[in-house]
């Protein structure tokens, strides 16, 4: 007789003590059968049984197992030991499509219990790894019949730690394990998967055995690819943007040479048109300008220099901006007024509408000053030979013979009607749009909106400031291209001379626009969410998406 204590487990409900109770049984030799009939018996009970009748099951097996095994041996011991027969077998999912369940009806099992202790009977109870019948989800065809048998290798197992605390460890010296087979016709003996650990020294231990899962199961294929695969093809790899294809820089070089001759030839063309007798009488007629009717002094006050840098500063943001804009499509950052939370704008809307707000303070000013002053003049025409002179003065810049000008002292008439269609008509259609477009607009003027539809302002909100683009292009090009330094010098410095020669030669300006230039790049590269935030937070709430 030797005195074992059951293995425990985890407690079977939140909590609660470790499962089974602690307690001690003698393990006589005679007893070690019934325990493991015992224990074969509620393996297959417990495989076939329900998760609500499992406990249940539990329970009665480690009762029954510890009274088996205390109680002393009787003659039917043994032949409960040897077999188990007439067990019928739990029947599942068919094996093929539209077949019967699996295995078939009246398939029963024979177990012959190997070797075990009484302990084993809290290891098949937590872990009910003996059974004779397959489970649906295996991938063999199974005989009607199975017969489990064990073999006793008497290989010593590892012991490791102890079970309880302060214990001795598991598993107990001597332990010897035992191989369970499961024979079925036609069906390789399959590889053992488990192994349950015994209790008492010298003796066995079961260990489960599994079919081969590595062959998948035999079905009736009812689906096939149509014309669309399910799976999605990976994306071919795209082409980058910056970089153009062969065939698009031929093109490209193509295009840009076909320009070049129709300039040169457009070059020619004019010139042998202009040397003509009739247009020679043309032009001295209209030799590109007018002298206005209102005397106004030479010369470009300090003031004209501040308002055509800031123009330049605001211009150039506002572009930046109303490019993002048009395509932004999902916002990260939003601006909200004090106030009036409906009034919730997207943080690059904000931005482009207070610079807008900011140019036309800058443009009014510019207007009310040259009206004090009376250099509207240079910039309004007062005579319409402002049309003949301008086009003398385009087919002279088509022709590279400049016209000799001097804009310290008066504008070509070309000039002129340039600065009064930026001044005073695309200007203000630029902010009358704007506006239309903007959260300014009283949403309860019903018939004002009705007399003026935004879908009009934004259809010439864009090309008002593809005008723009074009302006400042032609407008910086002339400027470097009929005499930089003094035009530079006009403009950023405030120097000239009448005769236009004095300060032609100097740099003055030319570093002025420099540095102008290096406050706009700084401008540009700074208007982002992490600057901008900061300034917008002054006059309403910033917030993510």
């Amino acid at each position: 007789m030797a005195e074992r204590m059951l293995r425990r487990g985890l407690p079977r409900v939140n909590g609660g003590e470790p499962w089974p109770p602690a307690t001690t049984v003698d393990v006589p030799g005679s007893a070690a059968a019934p325990v493991a009939a015992a224990a074969a018996s509620t393996a297959r009970d417990l495989a076939e049984s329900t998760d609500s009748s499992r406990e249940q099951a539990v329970h009665s097996a480690a009762s029954g197992a510890v009274a088996e095994a205390t109680a002393p041996a009787t003659p039917a011991t043994p032949a409960v030991a040897a077999a188990t027969a007439g067990v019928s077998l739990r029947r599942g999912l068919p094996r093929v499509a539209g077949g019967e369940p699996w295995p078939p009806a009246g398939a029963s099992a024979a177990v012959a219990a190997p070797v075990a202790s009484a302990v084993a009977v809290s290891d098949a109870v937590a872990q009910p790894t003996v059974e004779a019948a397959p489970s649906a989800s295996t991938p063999v065809a199974v005989a009607p019949t199975a017969t489990v048998t064990s073999t006793v290798d008497g290989a010593s197992l590892r012991r490791g730690l102890p079970r309880v605390a302060g214990g001795e460890p598991w598993p107990p010296a001597g332990a010897a394990r035992v191989t369970v087979t499961t024979t079925q016709e036609a069906v390789a003996e399959a590889p053992a998967q488990a192994a349950e650990i015994a209790e008492a020294p010298g003796t066995a231990v079961a260990v489960a055995s599994a079919t081969d899962v590595s062959t998948p199961l035999p079905f009736t294929r009812t689906v096939w690819q149509g014309k669309a695969p399910r799976h999605a093809a990976e994306p071919l790899p795209q082409p980058s943007k910056l970089r153009p294809t062969w065939p698009q820089a031929i093109g490209g070089l193509l295009g840009l040479a076909s320009l070049g001759l129709l300039a040169v030839a457009a070059v020619f063309f004019v010139r042998t048109f202009l040397s003509l007798p009739f247009m020679q009488d043309f032009l001295t007629t209209y030799p590109g300008e007018y002298h206005p009717a209102i005397e106004v002094a030479p010369g470009f006050a300090p003031w004209i220099g501040w308002q055509h840098f800031f123009n330049i500063f605001l211009m150039v943001l506002i572009i930046r901006s109303g490019l993002g804009v048009r395509t932004e499509k999902r916002p990260t950052v939003f601006w909200t007024p004090k106030g009036n939370a409906k009034g919730k704008i997207s943080l690059t809307l904000w931005f482009h509408q207070s610079l807008d707000i900011l140019w036309l303070v800058n443009g009014v000013i510019f207007v009310v000053l040259i009206i004090a002053t009376g250099h509207w003049v240079r910039i309004v025409p007062t005579s319409w030979e402002v049309f003949p002179n301008a086009l003398s003065a385009g087919l002279q810049y088509v022709s590279f013979d400049w016209p000799t000008d001097n804009g310290w002292v008066n504008y070509n008439s070309l000039q002129q009607l340039a600065y009064f269609t930026t001044v005073f008509i695309a200007a203000p259609l630029a902010a009358i749009t704007g506006f239309r477009m903007s959260g300014l607009w009283p949403k309860k003027a019903e018939k004002l909106s009705k007399a003026y539809p935004v879908e009009w302002a934004r259809a010439l909100h864009f090309p008002i400031m593809l005008y723009f683009v074009a302006f400042i292009i032609v407008h910086v090009a002339l400027v470097f291209l009929t005499g930089a330094l003094r035009n530079l010098n006009h403009m950023f410095a405030s120097m000239g001379s009448v005769d236009g020669v004095e300060y032609a030669a100097n740099w003055t300006g030319f570093w002025v626009f420099v540095l102008a230039m290096v406050v706009v790049a700084g401008g540009w590269f700074a208007a982002r969410p992490l600057v901008l935030a900061p300034i917008a937070k002054l006059f309403g709430q910033v917030s993510g998406r």
